[in-house]
């Protein structure tokens, strides 16, 4: 009997040491390599969507930054999104920023699309061509509910269609 309490207390000391390994690697593979390495970008958006502190960004698909904190400008009511990217990235001044989800049900992250200007963003910079995050569920509900146009047009419809009716009746008598 003592020897089946001590084959379950070694079995249990096992998967505490196997769960402890495996939070030490999530937290270690978590953890945003070069935090502070970069230099930092400023942009502005209407909308920001899902877009979440520590979301990637990507210039071409692959990932040069990441976002470092969106807060609100109480003046414009726009986002203000903080973007940290990698000092051996240089972006051109007229570059592109704009926030695109990873798929259907995923996040969203931020797109830099490069310009063409001679000069690059400097540190604290700011990318002034910016668009915002789509709303795809507002997208299919607007065409999924019917609009106002389209609902009075059957109504009308079924008033003109009495009229006749009412119109032939009294011509009958």
């Amino acid at each position: 009997m003592a020897r089946d309490n001590w084959a379950e207390t070694g079995v249990g000391a096992v998967v505490l040491a196997a769960a402890a390994s495996f939070l030490i690697y999530a937290l270690s593979a978590g953890a945003v390599s070069g935090h502070g390495g970069g230099y930092e970008l400023k942009a502005r958006f209407g909308q920001v969507g899902a877009l979440a502190q520590g979301a990637d960004v990507r210039v071409s698909g692959v990932k040069v930054g990441t976002v470092s904190s969106i807060v609100l400008d109480p003046k414009t009511f726009l986002a203000e999104v903080r973007l940290s990217v990698d000092p051996t990235i240089k972006l051109p001044s007229d570059s592109t920023a704009k926030i695109t989800s990873d798929g259907l049900l995923g996040g969203s992250h931020v797109a830099i699309e490069p310009g063409g200007a001679s000069d690059d963003l400097k540190a604290g910079g700011e990318i002034e061509n910016t668009q915002g995050s789509v709303d795809l569920f507002g997208l299919v509900g607007q065409y999924l509910r019917p609009t106002a146009p389209a609902s009075a047009a059957p109504a009308s419809g079924a008033a003109a269609s009495g009229a006749p009716a009412a119109a032939s009746s009294g011509a009958a008598q």
